[in-house]
This record gives C-alpha cells, sequence and structure tokens, in this order.
C-alpha cells in the first residue's frame, strides 16, 4: 500500500476557494458598475413614466371622442390645477366647470353632469400637465373638437411631451425633448 497523502496535494486542495481579498474586489467592481448604472437606470425610469402618461392622455383623448359619438352627448376633457401643486385632467358631461378635482381621487359635478374617466398627476410623481385656460369639447353632431388644444406632458427634470389634438380629434405626438422615445420634434 502506498500513500497519496503527498504535500503538494494536500496544499492545491485547501487553495481552491476563494479569499477575502478576492471577494472585497468582486464587490468593489460591482459596486463601482452599479453606481454607474443606477443614474442611467433612474433616468429612463422617468423616462417611460412620462411617456405612459402621455398615452394615457392620448387613450382619454380617443375615449371623449367616441363616447361623445357612442352616446349622442357632447364629452368635454378638462385640465385643472390642484391645490397641492399637482394637476389633474377629468373626462365629462355637461358644462365647461360643472366638474371640479377636489385631489385625493375626489371630483365634484354640478347639476346634471357626470364624470366618465379621472387621471391624477400628484405632486410626488414628478409629471405635470399644464392646465388649460378652458376645457375642450368633443361635438356628439359633428364630431369635431372645440377649441383644438395642446396638452403639455412635463416632468420635473424638465423633458416635455406635447399632445396636439386637432379639430377632428386627433392626435398628433411630438417632443421638445431630443432622443425621448422616437417622437418627433415639435
Amino acid at each position: 500500500m502506498t500513500r497519496n497523502d503527498s504535500p503538494a496535494r494536500n496544499q492545491t486542495a485547501r487553495t481552491c476557494g476563494l479569499t477575502l481579498v478576492d471577494l472585497m474586489c468582486t464587490l468593489a467592481i460591482m459596486a463601482v458598475l452599479l453606481g454607474g448604472a443606477l443614474p442611467a437606470l433612474r433616468d429612463l425610469h422617468a423616462s417611460q413614466f412620462l411617456q405612459a402618461t402621455a398615452a394615457l392622455l392620448e387613450t382619454d383623448i380617443l375615449y371623449a371622442k367616441s363616447e361623445a359619438l357612442a352616446q349622442g352627448q357632447s364629452v368635454r376633457l378638462s385640465v385643472q390645477a390642484l391645490p397641492d401643486s399637482g394637476s389633474c385632467y377629468l373626462v365629462h358631461t355637461g358644462a365647461a366647470h360643472a366638474c371640479r378635482c377636489q385631489g385625493g381621487g375626489q371630483v365634484q359635478c354640478a347639476g346634471d353632469a357626470r364624470l366618465l374617466r379621472l387621471a391624477e398627476q400628484s405632486p410626488g410623481s414628478g409629471i405635470s400637465l399644464a392646465p388649460l385656460q378652458r376645457s375642450i369639447l368633443f361635438d356628439a353632431g359633428k364630431g369635431t373638437v372645440t377649441p383644438t388644444a395642446t396638452f403639455a406632458i412635463t416632468d420635473r427634470d424638465g423633458r416635455s411631451i406635447r399632445q396636439i389634438v386637432n379639430i377632428m380629434g386627433r392626435v398628433r405626438s411630438c417632443t421638445t425633448t431630443r432622443g425621448l422615445g422616437g417622437l418627433r420634434p415639435c
């Protein structure tokens, strides 16, 4: 019988793992890489949130037009500033100022006005929608929009998407920010 317990074999078996220095170097490299990637990921998230808000507004504009035609009743889209510096928009029936955003998902409608849709942009979201001087009206008889309007959706970094509504209720999106989601420049 021969013994295979040579000193070289025992030493090789003991040095196959990671040392604390190896682990610390790996963690340091990962921290540097992650530190460079986090701002880019935050920027991507903010950009996607801005685009999602603009897409929701576009969908609600088309919804307002389709509801006016389907119900045979004029429908309005009103954008309002909230008391806490947020903004909201309402799709509703009735007069121009018949429905008002109260904040926190609360709406007050007067008379026979009926709320069809509400969307709020809270101050914490970083998205603001510039309030309109007056609401836009989707005419049920003609299928038109009066007046035409441009909605500006802006995030806290100053990136902006514009939704331009023509007299036929079609929406065109453009941006004042370069490289934002492949949108055309305004």
